[in-house]
């Protein structure tokens, strides 16, 4: 397989009822053909690589709201 071309190993499976040929054909046509654009479309920009310190940084705390006052009671 390469890069640029899905896996042809892709397989449905009917689960329940039975299919006439030309119902289980449309399936297979429509959803391969959803498979393989979504394949061609999912590309990941190699510039925008995160370094492990990226990946494990935390986001910012939201700021205080100071208007609660000390230990979050109003009185």
């Amino acid at each position: 397989m390469s890069e640029a071309e899905p896996d042809d190993d892709l397989t449905i499976e009917v689960r329940r009822g039975a299919p006439a040929d030309d119902e289980l054909a449309a399936l297979i046509a429509v959803v391969s053909e959803s498979y393989a654009r979504e394949f061609a479309d999912a590309v990941v920009d190699d510039e925008q690589e995160r370094s492990a310190w990226a990946l494990s940084q935390r986001s910012l705390r939201e700021p205080l709201r100071r208007e609660l006052g000390w230990g979050r009671w109003g009185g």
